[in-house]
């Protein structure tokens, strides 16, 4: 009975009487089908490497991809190799979204130049998921529509859109669940790559890119998708995509299949015929083996499949060329495919559909376009970040708890301040804590854009919504509540508990300053932390750069008395304006003599200490070098402001200029 079983490297053969693969349409759905035909030619990419350490670091060109043609078609046409074979950098140079440097070749749609924007028309789902955990699919589909729909498109054609597309999909019993995210429990992971899929959905896009859409599924789940993709095709759609080692239920639905190895094309046609391609060449495939298994294992050289005569070739072969043998069976392998009809037929049609195309497809592109004003995608991207803080709000009421716990006990600690030497000593211990306060914690900014930065990165390229857009969103989302909300919380607190200048001015001067330092220090965190990978990386740097403006702030260290060669790193310093502004605005115009006889008189250090010279508020600043006019009050503020305005200028132009291709 075991030998009536299918056999299927056989059922996916498809040989005439002589052994050869016939030609014929990869697919029966695929006849006769009108559609987005995409024609590769010629490509060539190398990249630059760095090896070595330091002084001794060399820079060597690899090689990822050379000569490499084909027509892809609509169906499912699969990009198979093993890793570091180039299917995903072909994927990337096919959908746009590579670095053009080194890169060469021309690339055809329908016979003409690619589009400089088409990485905003076409659709590409990567890898790693890039939907927004904290939404549900509903909503995440609808800000795709949002954004990448036209402005012309009326509202209620947009929900209707995202409504066909979930039903499209089968995630109508989903909808309104939330996706999920590390820490709360979502939709399942199917349905969440077929969010994925249904957000590059929206536009309709006539070619779509999908960048290994079955790593992280379970077999069942996998073949779902694909049989999803399937139905796709069906309807016209070119869909190209990558994968690593599918199982033969998923491997059966290929229309056209693209086998690469060490950036060679090893076999380019209809996914029926490679068993017989291979087998015209000596490697015959054991019956249930899968087909995806024996491709690889061929490559690889691991491949118990090779015929007998094959093998006596090689036995009679030397040891020296045996090793030269398994060292270039990829270039062996890409030979054969140049020398084969399948190749041959290729090149012919590749060589009519450039004759028509004098123009020659640049290499660079850069273009983004957009569908929609910049006041509509920051309104969406608004909406969406705060919706997101809302409902992921652990880190805001963590920092509200911490400022307002830190504010009990700062005003436990100098809670009272009296007028005397010890007040003096207790306000300035207090302003320094308030200001370092502030600084250090300005550092949760740091993953304000480092969390989100493959979501932005995807969404950007394909035209979402501008860099600046996206940056203020941000900032907004960040600096209201979470910068804003707990410099005020920790004023009320901290002011009346310390007894601080009985003055509306100088209540809202105190809660205005600490707001100002913690903008400065937050605008500081962006500018390192924008662009990084590494949140540990930001961490460490910020905090050493507090620590050195700490140094300068005005309380471990007299500034005057700093040599002029150190001083100048005082104007660098965030706490030493906050600090400044804090003091000019409570010590200025207090007395904290007592009676000036009984200090004069008393032999006790404390009083001594406090001397007639020095025992008001405004001599002591005067000792410490500082205006105590108005306008030495506000130019710390202007300096904190400008310092801001560079700082974020800085995070803007990192996050624009960042590299967005891989």
């Amino acid at each position: 009975m075991a030998e009536d079983q299918p056999h299927l490297c056989i059922q996916m053969s498809d040989s005439n009487t002589n052994g050869i693969p016939s030609r014929r349409p990869s697919s029966p759905d695929l006849a006769g089908r009108a559609g987005t035909v995409l024609t590769f030619h010629n490509i060539c990419y190398r990249v630059k490497m760095k090896t070595g350490f330091l002084c001794c670091r060399k820079t060597a060109t690899k090689e990822v991809l050379r000569d490499v043609n084909g027509i892809m078609r609509p169906g499912l046409n699969a990009i198979l190799g093993p890793t570091g074979s180039g299917k995903s950098s072909l994927l990337d140079i096919l959908a746009a979204r590579k670095d053009p440097h080194g890169l060469s070749g021309d690339i055809l749609i329908n016979g003409a130049p690619q589009p400089a924007n088409f990485k905003c028309t076409s659709g590409y789902v990567v890898q790693d998921d890039v939907v927004m955990g904290t939404l549900t699919v509903r909503e995440n589909l609808t800000f795709s529509a949002a954004l990448r729909l036209p402005k012309s498109v009326k509202e209620q054609e947009k929900k209707e859109r995202v409504d066909q597309i979930i039903k499209e999909l089968g995630l109508s019993k989903v909808a309104d669940s939330k996706v999920g995210t590390q820490f709360t429990r979502g939709v399942s992971g199917g349905e969440r790559k077929r969010t994925n899929i249904g957000m590059e959905l929206i536009t309709d896009p006539a070619i779509l890119f999908l960048d290994e859409p079955t790593t992280g599924l379970d077999a069942s789940t996998a073949n779902a998708v694909l049989l999803l993709l399937k139905r796709m095709s069906k309807q016209g759609k070119t869909i190209i995509f990558s994968i690593h080692q599918p199982r033969y239920s998923i491997f059966r639905l290929f229309d056209n299949l693209t086998l690469l190895a060490a950036g060679r094309v090893l076999f380019h046609g209809p996914a029926q015929h490679a068993i017989g391609y291979f087998q015209s060449m000596g490697y015959q495939c054991e019956p249930y083996n899968n087909p995806a298994d024996f491709f690889l294992d061929v490559i690889n050289g691991d491949s118990t499949a090779v015929a007998m005569n094959k093998i006596d070739e090689i036995n009679t072969e030397s040891t020296e060329e045996r090793t030269e043998y398994d060292k270039t069976l990829a270039e062996h392998l890409a030979e054969k495919y140049s020398s084969s009809t399948y190749y041959q037929e290729t090149k012919a049609q590749l060589e009519n559909i450039s004759l028509g195309n004098k123009k020659k497809t640049k290499s660079v592109f850069r273009q983004i376009t957009y569908a929609n004003s910049f006041l509509h995608q920051l309104k969406w991207v608004s909406r969406r970040t705060f919706k997101n803080m809302i409902r992921n709000p652990q880190a805001s009421i963590a920092q509200v708890c911490v400022t307002a716990f830190l504010g009990l006990v700062v005003g436990a600690l100098f809670f009272g301040l009296k007028e005397d030497s010890t007040g003096l000593q207790n306000r300035v211990g207090a302003m320094f804590f308030l200001t370092t306060n502030q600084c250090f914690s300005s550092i949760s900014a740091i993953e304000l854009f480092v969390v989100e930065k493959k979501i932005f990165i995807h969404e950007y390229i394909s035209g979402y919504y501008r860099t600046s857009a996206y940056f203020i969103a941000k900032l907004m989302a960040d600096l209201i509540p979470i910068r804003t909300l707990p410099s005020i919380i920790f004023t009320c607190i901290v002011y009346f508990m310390l007894g601080l200048k009985p003055t509306v001015e100088a209540f809202f001067t105190m809660m205005f300053t600490l707001m100002m330092v913690s903008y400065t220090a937050t605008s500081m965190a962006l500018a390192i932390a924008a662009g990084q990978s590494v949140v540990a990386v930001a961490n460490l740097l910020m905090t050493i750069t507090f620590v050195f403006m700490i140094l300068f702030s005005g309380l471990l260290v007299n500034l005057p008395s700093v040599m002029p060669w150190l001083s100048w790193l005082k104007y660098f310093s965030i706490p030493r304006y906050g600090m400044t502004a804090l003091q000019i605005n409570e010590l200025k115009g207090l007395n904290f003599c007592g009676s000036i006889n009984t200090t004069v008189l008393s032999s006790d250090d404390s009083y001594r200490q406090m001397s007639p010279m020095s025992c008001t508020g405004d001599d002591y600043l005067k000792r410490q070098g500082i205006d105590a006019s108005t306008w030495g009050l506000w130019q710390n503020h202007l300096a904190l402001a400008c310092m801001s305005i560079i700082f974020f200028t800085i995070a803007y132009l990192k996050l624009h200029f960042m590299k967005k291709f891989s």
